[in-house]
């Protein structure tokens, strides 16, 4: 078996998988395959497995500047597994499994990548089902949830943990989405029966807008239309998808400027359908093109039948792409190896989308899920259509509801979380509560790749836009293989991630100009950074360096606004 990439720091336990990166050997869907049968052939990627037990389950997950995660759940479903210090105050739940009995247990829990170490953070308000965005200072704003939590704004940072921000919002977010503007601040949209967006920080305006679209998208018993999937597009408007439609708006002027198609079949993508979306890689030759795609989701109808009987039915297999900054905009249609409600969708530094988590059959809720899809798929939107997809090696935990994932430092994707109860239940129960976090290594970690592998030996701190700048790497072949086209260097903005939906994550690639050989197989390149903020939003970002399609682990580096002092 081949040992994960020689950078990767230690591990627990590998639980399965071994990368397959010959370009001539098939790949057969592993959906096909009897239950309980292994595949045919052996898969690329490689899971292992970080943590057995955070504590915590991770309903939401964030990569924070200094390679920390942030996972966090819910504070009234009982005390977690994991004790707050000494230091910390007990809390007394005001509602859910834990009413009336004293917790001095923690709800959040930050992970040092660097070390494997897990650190409890006390939680005062409760988070549930909430949005997030990374504002340009590295600070973590978060917004909403449930009960004493639905109209507070928290901020965090390892070095203060959670502040919160008492009744900040203008009314009551649960299920809405946050999403950073091209100017550095939050548009918080929608939420249950909230029909409206507002700003972080406030502006001089009413605080509140109304946002009809919504109203709109809602059905009776389902909504289908919490958590908006929203993206900023490189001219400075915003995509919002919502059940089985999208909008783009200009969030400036707060005015609505075009509808686009309705994505064909008519299934809704949105929770509690939960379905999944991205905006796909932003390149420097066509800074102002941008496509979006849209995967996954159940059937009009599915959440009602699983909820009051107990049939639950195949989720959608289907995946939508959309260039909303065309001038026609038209949805292409294509169709994933296999069904897939509640997964998640993670950028990865080479532009390529991973298709994790979730279920073939059911909704998202409590216990309405089931037949979980342990096999991630890989999308390459550059390929072919009909050869864009390929199933990777399968995990042995399920991920179903309030699962999440994301990408880190080194490149791999973390996933956690999974609990579809009310309270934390390890027995007796279909799927029980997941306290576990694994890293899914996709193909490009393989050791065997290790001879092309950059090593990113210096990058800047912090940049101004279009600003050129040096960043070195080394190349342990000693030679860049194809000559300095085979060098790229993007920018991935790292992900709230909740509820099938990373929210703010991007990437850009940027324009490598001159590279200069150094030393044996040190190399220097001139990188322009993004153009504009509509492109990339001010804030942080992690630097992969890529050379022959591999790529580097991440230099974090910070996109200094316009108009901020050097």
């Amino acid at each position: 078996m081949p040992k994960a990439a020689s950078f990767l720091f230690p591990v627990l336990l590998i639980t399965a998988g071994i990368a397959n990166c010959a370009a001539d050997e098939a790949v057969v869907d592993p959906w096909q395959e009897p239950v309980g049968q292994q595949p045919a052939v052996v898969l690329a990627g490689e899971w292992q497995l970080l943590h057995e037990n955070t504590g915590v389950s991770a309903m939401h997950m964030q990569l924070l500047p200094g390679d920390f995660v942030l996972m966090f759940d819910r504070t009234d479903s009982g005390p977690s597994n994991i004790s707050l210090d000494a230091l910390s105050p007990c809390a007394v739940p005001t509602a859910g499994a834990g009413v009336g009995a004293v917790d001095c247990s923690a709800h959040s829990v930050l992970l040092d990548l660097r070390s494997n170490a897990l650190r409890p953070y006390p939680l005062a308000s409760n988070p549930w089902c909430s949005s997030a965005a990374l504002l340009p200072n590295g600070t973590l704003l978060q917004t909403g949830g449930f009960a004493n939590g639905d109209r507070i704004a928290r901020l965090f940072s390892p070095s203060t943990g959670w502040v919160d921000l008492p009744s900040f919002l203008a009314v009551r977010r649960w299920y809405a989405t946050d999403i950073l503007l091209a100017d550095g601040r939050v548009l918080i949209l929608g939420g249950r029966r909230q029909f409206n967006f507002e700003f972080f920080p406030r502006d001089d305006v009413p605080q509140l807008t109304l946002f009809p679209f919504l109203d709109e998208t809602t059905e009776m018993g389902a909504e289908n239309n919490l958590y908006p999937f929203l993206h900023l597009l490189p001219d400075g408007t915003v995509f919002a998808f919502a059940n089985d439609r999208a909008v783009v708006f200009d969030p400036y002027n707060r005015a609505p400027l075009r509808r686009l198609p309705a994505i064909p079949g008519g299934v809704p993508r949105n929770y509690p359908s939960s379905g999944s979306s991205v905006l796909l890689l932003l390149r420097p030759e066509s800074p102002l093109h941008a496509e979006v795609l849209v995967c996954g989701g159940t059937p009009r109808g599915a959440y009602q039948l699983a909820l009051r009987n107990g049939t639950f039915v195949p989720a959608d297999r289907t995946c939508g792409r959309i260039a909303p900054t065309d001038a026609n905009p038209v949805w292409a249609m294509e169709e994933m190896p296999m069904p897939r409600v509640m997964g998640d969708m993670v950028l990865l530094p080479t532009g390529d989308v991973l298709i994790v988590n979730g279920a073939a059959t059911g909704t998202a809720g409590w216990e309405l899920g089931r037949e979980p899809v342990t096999y991630p798929v890989l999308y390459r939107p550059d390929m072919q259509l009909g050869a864009r997809f390929e199933v990777l090696a399968g995990t042995t935990i399920p991920r179903m509801y309030h699962s999440s994932a994301t990408l880190d430092t080194y490149g791999r994707v973390l996933v956690g979380g999974s609990n579809p109860h009310v309270g934390y239940v390890f027995a007796n129960v279909t799927y029980p509560t997941e306290l576990s976090l694994e890293a899914f290594l996709p193909p490009y970690l393989d050791a065997r790749l290790d001879g092309v592998r950059p090593r990113l030996v210096q990058a800047p701190t912090e940049v101004g836009y279009g600003e050129a700048v040096a960043v070195r790497f080394e190349v342990p072949g000693g030679a860049v293989s194809g000559g300095p086209e085979e060098v790229r260097v993007t920018a991935v903005a790292p992900a709230f991630a909740t509820h099938s939906f990373g929210m703010n994550q991007r990437v850009v690639e940027m324009t490598v100009g001159t590279m200069t050989q150094l030393d044996a197989g040190l190399y220097e390149a001139h990188v322009a950074a993004p153009p504009s903020q509509s492109v990339a939003p001010p804030g942080y970002y992690l630097w992969f360096v890529l050379h022959a399609g591999v790529p580097s682990s991440a230099a974090w580096v910070r996109l200094r606004p316009l108009g901020a002092a050097t």
